[in-house]
């Protein structure tokens, strides 16, 4: 059995909250410090860091929630100067506002190391080949995994998103161990080399596959596994987080969450502690990150935790598979898409009414996003050429905003269906099974 950091790894599990408390007390001490908008928030409700005297005493402070990140865009949650960081990453946020992550270089050597660690979790080493196939650029999967690769000794192959024949010409063509992606895309993958004729098992070296940045399922799991050979890992993170930061160990039996670099609360409807591997909604903290501070962040998911030791000898608690959001956020091909957002831009267009409806659908688990906009009856025309014209300028702004290629459609207006109460904007029939 291999260990990254064996020492941290197998902690036993009173000394690995004792260690949480010691950097749950700095953390907040130094946030208090130096982030006015979070001692506004502790101030607001008459706590401050000497009150921090045991772990459950993290819930006398306050929670940060996603309208906290909108509010203060860009960087005014930044508790350290610009000559300090050495990375900023951004992503999709609430209303057409991105998320603006900034890290030193504690910030990253740690999110290298949540991820080494995993990496070597399910059995990767330095005779991997991995092929990183999540997207470079802004967004924080590709480097996050690329740097955790090449930590652990195993040579990275950046192939990103798309292009998919040129990946499985890759694949076939070099000692391609473990690729990472969303499942979505490694289906197509999958459903690609069987029209090509390409048996992944006896074509290729593949034996291993992180898989993550959208929902499925333990069926999903089984049916890749068996399609290909492949042994597919879940991962878990946020681009609050630092990016794609916790992988499940060999046994599959959960994510490990690091607990020296993150603590998590599951917590009911009332904000009260749920039972252990009892479900509730996902509050994250973490313990050691420097720029851009994150303390009871509602991350907004639902899922259990388990402490006790896990079979793979770690001690570290296991975030079991997701089940559900608590607010109105859709992913979609590994992107966060919320509704708010087309409702934004929808009313940037002066030819469109504010009716619109998305619908979700997935075939063979690749998801496919539909947006009907109503015209308004001053747009309406029977100009096709300038029907075209209306949906080209609202499919290009979409994309602009949203990261990702959505079916656009005008519908006349009147169309869509009106509510008497709160509207029904979305209608999600993918299935995971």
């Amino acid at each position: 059995m291999s260990f990254w950091n064996e020492k941290i790894e197998t902690m036993p599990i009173e000394e690995l909250k004792a260690l949480q408390l010691e950097l749950l007390q700095k953390l907040v001490k130094n946030t208090y410090e130096k982030s006015e908008f979070y001692k506004k928030k502790m101030d607001e409700k008459g706590v401050k860091p000497e009150d921090i005297k045991t772990l459950d005493d993290i819930r006398k402070l306050p929670f940060m929630k996603k309208t906290d990140l909108r509010d203060n865009y860009p960087d005014k949650l930044f508790i350290r100067p610009y000559d300090e960081l050495v990375r900023v990453h951004v992503s999709s946020g609430t209303t057409g506002k991105p998320t603006v992550v900034g890290y030193t270089q504690n910030d990253l050597d740690s999110w290298s190391e949540s991820l080494a660690r995993g990496m070597v979790s399910f059995g990767m080493g330095k005779k991997d080949m991995l092929q990183n196939s999540h997207g470079y650029g802004l967004f924080t999967g590709g480097l996050g995994v690329h740097d955790a690769g090449e930590k652990i000794g195993a040579t990275v192959l950046p192939t990103s998103t798309g292009n998919t024949n040129r990946q499985i010409e890759l694949m076939c063509d070099l000692p391609v161990t473990t690729i990472a992606g969303t499942p979505s895309y490694l289906f197509h993958i999958a459903d690609t080399c069987d029209q090509k004729g390409i048996d992944i098992r006896k074509d290729t070296k593949l034996r291993l596959a992180i898989a993550g940045g959208e929902p499925w399922s333990e069926s999903m799991r089984s049916k890749l596994q068996d399609r290909t050979g492949i042994r597919v890992h879940n991962c878990y993170g946020a681009s609050e987080f630092n990016g794609p930061m916790f992988l499940e160990c060999s046994e599959q039996c959960g994510v490990h969450v690091w607990a020296d670099l993150c603590l998590i609360e599951i917590l009911d409807d009332n904000d009260q502690p749920v039972k252990e591997g009892e479900r509730g909604a996902v509050v994250v903290t973490m313990l050691q990150k420097e720029a851009f501070p994150l303390i009871r962040y509602r991350i907004g998911d639902i899922s259990s935790l388990e402490w006790g030791k896990c079979k793979c000898g770690r001690t570290h608690p296991r975030l079991q598979r997701l089940s559900g959001r608590t607010d109105d956020m859709l992913v979609v091909r590994g992107i966060n898409v919320f509704p708010s957002q087309i409702e934004s831009v929808i009313g940037e267009m002066p030819f469109l009414s504010p009716f619109y409806h998305l619908t979700l659908d997935n075939k063979n688990y690749m998801d496919h996003l539909l947006i009907e906009a109503e015209l308004n009856e001053e747009s309406l025309t029977e100009d096709m050429v300038e029907l075209q014209k209306m949906a080209s300028k609202l499919d290009r702004r979409l994309k602009e905003i949203l990261n990702i290629k959505a079916e656009v459609k005008l519908v006349l207006p009147g169309t869509l269906q009106r509510f008497e109460g709160k509207a029904k904007h979305v209608t999600d029939n993918r299935t995971y099974e």
